[in-house]
């Protein structure tokens, strides 16, 4: 009897202990789970701020360009470096073009082992295509130019909103984002099949820019766009844009890959940019379009618009005054919307800009500029170059006004219409604001979404415009679906990439993958801790290239200016400066390395660790440094605005003129000296010009080891740069 109770107390000890392990295993799990989670948000986190960060700083950049376009004399040679970029609304007859993107002049050499076109293209050709760039061949000039051309002629036919239907094929396949990315879209038609009248598809923009191969997508995406024109269906995207090419690498992919002819190929793009359809309706209930909508989105006044006329979004286009036929291709019309009457604004040179005051530099967005028309048109749209530098020339302003037509304001209307669908995001709070962390479109709430899909009728709008983690996200009580379709988009395994299929029951049928054999091979471990380790680089670039405020912010906590901070204080004054709301006490060891004081962090140490040297470091200023390193991807696309034959090089004059144009958008001053100091360090082979990539080499300002480096120039400061430029005692 008693052996049997002592039996059965030993049982239920160790079942006791037994359930106690497995509750401690249990908890560990679910800690390690939430600790793995939140890793990958903060990571997510960071990528995703710098990358709207550089978009935002892009906005700025164009609108201090179109300034100075509105505001100098046609002869001054601040105009002239960059009036080249601002030539997209050319009034020229179709004829004229043609012949002068013609390519029967363009011979192919024998030894060329590329694919060969003949048109009418045929289905053969068009997947022998896919196979050729899947090989790594390139597809020769003469035959981009031909294709691009009968591209062309195609998309002028189409509406601007293009109206399909799941009745012939019962199946629609809806792609996002693909960002020059081929191995996603060789995926998907390895899952899915490639376009075909039983497999119809509609690609949602943002084709180029960022990944290595935009040049190749296209071209696949044209050519079967030209076999199967009822089945294959192309929206535009904010990157289908000239003015963002330069910035996130799509124009110097296809000056690099086409060197002979790169230069027309990109202008024949810009046409066919701005001749993408900017949506599709499926079956009248679903829309589809790249970004997203505002309060004020209008599907009517989207399908009556002259959309070619807008080669880039980030600008009205141009009023035209002239007949095509007093007009050549390479013309610059000089009058817009803007100013019926220039005279009383420009100014000879930048000497005179050097006076401006340092608060006029407030506008945050190109929203700001349209939240002013809507309020007074007939007195603000006067005003909207002007206001950038605050000029206050009040006599100009009203006569400005008073000759502001009805034809001008209907144009701003479309404008901020195309702007919001190309630009906007969802948000989780009712109403709609101004997106001021890209610095262009809005931010709509579900009240938006609901009484736009009332008014037309619809009853699911899919965007894409936004990477997510699963490669897609429902919000809006599921009637906003983001889709995005590049992979591993930040880094290897930051990300699935996602299609989705619509048969007639309109529900969406969602596919995810991950183009990389890599992915695969690690655990989901290793995974995140690749993502974080790339991510936490960005983070310690960043903070470097914000080294001087981040010392201020330490000395606000370093009374004794002992060099030392504690880990809170240490952590208050990172997010001051950084504003990413990201758990900075817990990625203090990740980040700062060093050792610690007693617990307190020296940051002095700290910056020395974190400095990045050039090999001409030491005889630049260390201030200039830090400025050339923070705002090398605007460096980088200046460099490319000024080179306008698309050379890769620009004059040492052009340089210096270069230099005197950026320390006006900085509001630093910058000596001739140190201009010399700047063309001796960086012309070695002394041939009195500048290469632009020799230039960023220079001063290390890429990384070729990064992912994100190559091709992704996207690190710029966060949103307030600009303003903390103004008040930096070092600059």
């Amino acid at each position: 009897m008693g052996c049997g109770v002592s039996k059965s107390n030993q049982f239920h000890k160790s079942s006791g202990k037994a359930i106690r392990s497995a509750i401690l295993i249990q908890r560990w799990y679910r800690q390690y789970v939430a600790r793995t989670e939140m890793r990958r948000r903060y990571t997510w986190h960071i990528f995703q701020s710098i990358e709207y960060s550089g978009e935002q700083a892009q906005i700025k950049l164009y609108n201090f360009l179109g300034y100075l376009m509105d505001n100098f004399t046609p002869a001054s040679n601040e105009r002239n470096l960059i009036s080249h970029i601002f030539r997209e609304n050319e009034v020229c007859r179709d004829a004229e073009w043609e012949r002068y993107f013609c390519y029967k002049n363009i011979e192919v050499p024998e030894i060329y082992s590329g694919p060969h076109l003949t048109f009418p293209l045929t289905v053969e050709q068009a997947v022998g295509l896919v196979e050729a760039f899947r090989n790594k061949k390139q597809l020769h000039s003469r035959y981009v130019l031909q294709l691009l051309l009968e591209t062309w002629k195609q998309l002028r036919m189409l509406p601007n909103i293009n109206r399909i239907s799941t009745c012939h094929s019962k199946e629609i396949t809806i792609c996002g984002d693909l960002h020059g990315q081929l191995d996603d879209l060789l995926l998907i038609f390895y899952k899915n099949d490639m376009p075909s009248l039983e497999k119809p598809y509609v690609f949602n923009g943002d084709f180029v820019d960022r990944g290595k191969d935009s040049i190749e997508i296209l071209l696949i995406l044209f050519s079967f766009l030209l076999v199967y024109p009822s089945e294959v269906h192309l929206n535009r995207g904010n990157h289908e844009d000239h003015i963002i090419n330069l910035r996130y690498g799509f124009t110097k992919e296809v000056l690099t890959k086409y060197k002979m002819h790169g230069k027309r190929i990109l202008k024949l793009l810009q046409k066919i940019f701005s001749w993408l359809p900017l949506a599709t309706v499926i079956d009248q209930k679903v829309l589809v379009l790249h970004g997203g909508i505002s309060d004020t989105t209008d599907l009517g006044v989207l399908a009556r618009v002259d959309r070619h006329n807008y080669v880039s979004a980030l600008r009205p286009p141009k009023k035209r005054h002239q007949s095509s036929a007093s007009l050549s291709v390479d013309s610059d019309i000089d009058e817009d919307i803007w100013s019926p009457n220039k005279m009383f604004l420009r100014r000879k040179s930048l000497t005179f800009l050097k006076t401006v005051p340092r608060d006029s530099f407030q506008n945050r967005s190109l929203q700001d500029f349209s939240d002013r028309i809507q309020v007074n048109p007939a007195d603000e749209l006067c005003q909207r170059r002007p206001s950038v530098f605050n000029l206050g020339n009040a006599a100009p302003e009203k006569e400005m006004a008073a000759s502001v037509s009805s034809e001008s304001l209907s144009v701003i209307d479309e404008w901020k219409q195309i702007l919001d669908l190309l630009w906007s995001d969802p948000m989780n709070q009712d109403g709609c604001v101004p997106n001021e962390v890209r610095g262009g479109g809005c931010y709509w709430g579900p009240d938006v979404t609901e009484d736009f899909l009332n008014r037309h009728n619809l009853q699911l709008l899919i965007r894409s415009h936004e990477c997510k983690q699963e490669g897609y996200e429902f919000c809006h009580n599921r009637k906003v679906l983001t889709l995005f379709s590049a992979s591993n988009y930040y880094d290897v395994g930051s990300n699935r990439g996602a299609y989705v299929k619509l048969g007639p029951d309109l529900v969406p049928y969602l596919f995810q993958y991950q183009a990389s054999s890599m992915i695969r091979e690690l655990t989901v471990r290793q995974s995140v801790g690749r993502t974080e380790r790339s991510a936490l680089k960005v983070l310690r670039e960043q903070m470097f290239a914000h080294k001087t405020d981040l010392i201020c912010a330490f000395k606000t906590f370093d009374s004794d200016n002992t060099g030392l901070v504690c880990l809170s204080d240490w952590a208050s004054a990172v997010e001051s400066v950084m504003h990413l709301d990201l758990p900075w006490r817990m990625l203090r060891y990740q980040l700062v390395p060093c050792k610690t004081n007693g617990g307190m962090i020296d940051y002095h140490e700290w910056f020395d660790e974190l400095a990045i040297k050039g090999p001409n470091a030491d005889h630049i200023d260390q201030s200039l440094l830090e400025t050339l390193y923070r705002h090398r991807s605007t460096f980088e696309t200046i460099f490319r605005i000024v080179d306008a034959d698309n050379s890769g090089f620009i004059t040492i004059e052009d340089f210096r003129q270069t230099w005197m144009l950026l320390s006006v958008y900085l509001k630093m001053e910058i000596t001739d000296d140190t201009i010399s100091d700047l063309v001796v360090t960086i012309d070695r082979n002394q041939d009195g010009s500048i290469d632009i990539d020799e230039f960023m080499e220079a001063f290390r300002l890429t990384d070729k080891k990064s992912r994100l480096e190559r091709g992704r120039s996207m690190f710029m400061g966060t949103a307030t740069d600009l303003t903390k430029l103004e008040g930096d005692p070092n600059i």
